[in-house]
């Protein structure tokens, strides 16, 4: 079910908040928790109940897995030892199966010359985050920072909706500490005020920048996959259009994710920081999907010797981390290459930032100069990275580096954006690119105003009430204008994280 459809907004949303309140007031907190984690489930379900069984079984499974390491990891550590392999490997062993085995086939009888055998499996929404988020629970009962006996408040982890099928990435100490907190289950105007202004915002982001400007990238990308040549400005139209829209698609569900969560008094974790102002690559993975930069982190880079073992081990490691990290997205040789593309341009930061310091360069230059010139160069090669990430296979990436680079003679516009209009372009382009540079995030906004809100005078608390009012004023026109604008159109499409 989609965040943006009017069946969410309209049914879904209002049945599982009222229900919520009202079983937390008149039968307890256990029966509400247990409320939301059956919307949850149908949520998850609504596409298809195929791997609902699925889910369940994966959620059984880790829920003993962590019991036994909790209860083994002092007395028996052996016992708790092996679970903990057992769960990672079982986890591992789910994922690879629904996501890689097409993948590994198809790459083992290219190498011996044979034909493939054709695995018809669909990918179950959401298995990379449910999976990870559960290897970092059973992870984190290992090293006695997890520890759980309420089945229903593991099951309501797990499936919690607003994160389920596109993150971020859960920790059991983030939630448990909640689901046990009576204030939770209590309405408050303030979660309501939160929660609405985000999810009016994600909204807005979804609906009126990334949907449209898609339709400026999908052209380019597709006449790549068939092999039709791509021009100069028609790659770079479509390389930019992707790099705005999977920015906005992101962005928006994160913050309809948290939003959404606020509404119910459940604080997730933020996993979108405004990434294309980061000044250097590695800023940028601390502000870009930052729970699964956080993930590859502790459970990956740290594990693997991360920078304790010399220079170049520390090199080895992120290459390592980030070309891991691009296969997680996906079963295909450009999220491969997207990951080493990364995992390359975080060993040029480190060693630049390294030069820079021994030959004392820092501050040599205006930071007037260096700041934008730093934040123009980071958004160019995750520009090019992104290439590789939207193509449909690495010829096609290629394709469209070769028009980015004027390797090929420009085509007609007609012939690849039929009816697209070059000035709806140019307008989509500027309007996003000062919202990305110019303006704060609504993490930043709320922020501001709630500071402003704690003003104890009569002038505050007048000055509090006008933004209040304007606040809800506009976050409503926001979202009614979102809904019209797409309002018998066929312009709504997935979450782009929906498929990893």
């Amino acid at each position: 079910m989609l965040f943006t459809s009017f069946e969410f907004i309209l049914a879904f949303l209002p049945v599982v908040f009222a229900g919520f309140f009202l079983l937390a007031r008149f039968l307890g907190r256990e029966a509400a928790a247990m409320w939301l984690a059956a919307a949850s489930i149908f949520f998850y379900g609504w596409w298809s109940t195929t791997y609902i069984p699925l889910l369940l079984g994966s959620i059984v499974f880790n829920y003993t897995i962590g019991y036994v390491i909790s209860k083994y990891r002092e007395a028996q550590s052996s016992i708790a030892r092996g679970a903990l392999i057992l769960g990672v490997l079982g986890n591992l062993a789910l994922l690879c199966y629904y996501k890689y085995s097409n993948f590994f086939l198809g790459e083992i009888a290219r190498a011996l010359g044979a034909d493939a055998p054709a695995l018809h499996i669909i990918l179950p929404l959401g298995i990379s985050f449910f999976s990870f988020t559960q290897i970092a629970f059973l992870v984190d009962a290992w090293r006695g920072q997890a520890r759980e006996y309420s089945f229903w408040h593991y099951l309501l982890f797990v499936t919690w909706f607003p994160h389920l099928i596109a993150g971020p990435i859960l920790h059991h100490g983030q939630m448990m500490p909640q689901f046990r907190d009576p204030e939770v289950y209590r309405i408050r105007s303030r979660n309501l005020a939160i929660g609405i202004a985000l999810f009016a915002v994600g909204l807005g982001k979804k609906l009126m920048i990334a949907d449209p400007i898609s339709m400026y990238a999908n052209p380019v990308f597709h006449a790549a996959s068939v092999g039709q040549e791509i021009g100069f400005i028609a790659a770079w139209v479509g390389a930019l259009a992707y790099t705005i829209q999977i920015y906005f698609d992101f962005s928006g569900y994160s913050d309809m994710a948290v939003g959404l969560s606020m509404l119910f008094g459940i604080k997730l974790p933020i996993n979108f920081n405004s990434p294309y102002q980061a000044r250097n690559i590695s800023e940028f993975w601390r502000r870009w999907h930052m729970t699964l930069s956080q993930f590859l982190r502790d459970y990956l880079y740290i594990p693997l010797g991360g920078n304790r073992n010399g220079e170049t081990r520390r090199m080895i490691n992120l290459m390592l981390t980030m070309i891991l990290g691009g296969l997680w997205h996906g079963a295909n040789w450009t999220f491969v290459m997207w990951g080493a593309l990364h995992g390359f341009y975080l060993c040029i930061n480190h060693l630049f930032q390294k030069l820079t310091e021994k030959l004392n360069l820092k501050g040599r230059l205006p930071e007037f100069i260096t700041a934008p010139a730093s934040v123009l160069l980071t958004f160019l090669v995750v520009v090019i990275a992104w290439v590789f990430f939207r193509a449909d296979s690495m010829p096609a990436a290629q394709v469209v580096l070769g028009g980015m680079a004027g390797f090929q003679m420009d085509k007609d516009w007609v012939s690849i954006f039929k009816g697209l209009s070059a000035i709806s372009f140019g307008m989509y382009l500027l309007v996003s690119m000062i919202i990305i540079w110019a303006f704060p995030n609504i993490y930043e906004v709320l922020d501001l105003l709630l500071d402003k809100l704690k003003i104890q005078s009569a002038e505050g608390y007048r000055v509090a009430s006008a933004v209040c009012v304007s606040a809800g004023i506009l976050c409503a026109a926001l979202i009614g204008v979102s809904m019209v604008s797409t309002f018998g159109t066929n312009n709504i499409s997935p979450f782009l994280y929906f498929q990893f």
